[in-house]
């Protein structure tokens, strides 16, 4: 046996059925004879419900605007803080990415307010929420927004 004799089983293969080529190969080819869906890229788009309104209109859990340019924040709670950093400590992307806190050194960090602080710390991210800044301040601490 050699390459060139290789050929697939007798039936796996089929002959593509040229479709709407006139009366030479199969007449009209399942497309009829004329009208909207014997034409070359004709017919309804997906989604068409033959002009009633369509699911993703009439359905509002589908509805609405995603923003592709929206910025996500990596979230840290003050409870993290607590639990992970000393007294005195400054705590900055780089602090939180060495304690496995956050993930990414380019996406930005906002401090969350859940749990509590009794440490004395100074934050550097790029935002922290209001009950967070007020019981870092409360502590004791320092919050620099970058």
């Amino acid at each position: 046996m050699r390459g060139n004799d290789i050929k697939p089983a007798k039936g796996a293969r089929h002959r593509r059925r040229r479709v709407g080529r006139g009366m030479t190969d199969g007449t009209f080819c399942g497309r009829g004879m004329n009208g909207q869906g014997a034409r070359s890229g004709g017919g309804k788009g997906p989604g068409f419900e033959g002009g009633q309104t369509p699911w993703y209109r009439r359905l509002p859990k589908y509805r609405g605007f995603k923003n592709p340019f929206r910025t996500e924040f990596q979230v840290v709670n003050l409870g993290d803080l607590e639990a992970r950093f000393e007294d005195g400590a400054t705590v900055d992307a780089q602090a939180l990415k060495e304690r496995r806190l956050v993930s990414d050194l380019k996406a930005p960090v906002k401090v969350l307010g859940r749990g509590e602080l009794k440490k004395k710390l100074t934050v550097t991210v790029d935002a922290v929420s209001a009950g967070a800044r007020e019981a870092i301040e409360a502590a004791g601490g320092k919050v620099e927004v970058i």
